[in-house]
């Protein structure tokens, strides 16, 4: 993992965002890019058209600005000792992160979010349900002030399913970079119910084929997969939880429903996104 790219809005989130991926950046020896998107008012400026004469001076102001905040931004003492580069784009936010992601070879994403509390937006515009719905890197999810990040307990919640064998080696290579525990969690229901032996029979053909380090398997009961999730990582103090997404409409149908818009909206902890 050498880069790190933490879109930036200047919000709340977005620090604690940015926070969460020095602390990575130390672990790793990673650049960070930060990214502001600049999505002017209506009519104020054609960004094909930047950098020519008709632009207006309501742009260049709105440019300027932009970089002043990114100067008292980069201040921040969390980022002392990291390489970082920013850069303030006329984009709309979901293609520019796209786009900067595949430009500058980024290992992970790395976003802020407000969540709700209900199955709403994982985040105002839902730029970041955009994000992780098509980025083919890794997107860690952060919703709340971190105080010392660490990545030492990792729950991979999954069905086990054989599609999801996909991005299991990026997970395990992911987990081996900061020599983490893996465990392994499949959550049964009343709705979804398997006997304790075809729920570990289901976890050990998925895991055969690969080469673990440091994990544990586990089978967790509870009246739905969403707090299955969350009971389990508060019980074993996780540090971040980890999911399969598909590129369909809605965040993780590695279950069923809208998993991933519940668990960014409940989960204190980071949620971290590998698309199958």
């Amino acid at each position: 993992m050498k880069n790190i790219l933490v879109p930036i809005d200047f919000s709340d989130q977005a620090k604690y965002a940015a926070k969460v991926a020095t602390d990575i950046a130390k672990v790793t020896n990673s650049k960070i890019f930060l990214l502001h998107m600049l999505e002017l008012p209506t009519g104020v400026v054609d960004p094909s058209s930047f950098g020519n004469s008709n632009n207006a001076p309501t742009t260049l102001l709105f440019l300027k600005r932009a970089h002043e905040k990114f100067e008292d931004f980069k201040k921040l003492p969390f980022f002392d000792g990291i390489e970082i580069e920013d850069s303030v784009q006329f984009h709309k936010a979901y293609d520019g992160i796209i786009d900067e992601s595949k430009k500058q070879s980024i290992d992970l994403i790395v976003m802020g979010s407000k969540g709700t509390s209900g199955l709403e937006e994982m985040l105002v515009g839902s730029n970041t349900e955009k994000v992780v719905r098509n980025s083919d890197v890794p997107v860690l999810v952060v919703k709340s002030e971190v105080d010392k990040f660490k990545i030492e307990n990792i729950v991979f919640a999954s069905n086990f399913e054989q599609k999801s064998k996909v991005a299991f080696q990026k997970i395990l290579s992911f987990a081996s970079l900061f020599h983490a525990r893996l465990h392994l969690l499949k959550i049964n229901t009343i709705h979804n119910f398997e006997t304790t032996k075809e729920s570990s029979d289901a976890i050990r053909n998925f895991i055969n084929e690969f080469d673990l380090g440091d994990y544990t398997l586990n089978i967790y009961n509870d009246v739905s997969v969403e707090l299955g999730i969350l009971n389990f990582s508060n019980v074993i103090d996780a540090d971040v939880i980890l999911l399969n997404t598909s590129g369909r409409r809605g965040l993780a149908h590695l279950f069923t429903g809208s998993l991933g818009e519940d668990l960014a909206n409940h989960a204190k902890l980071p949620v971290i996104t590998f698309k199958i």
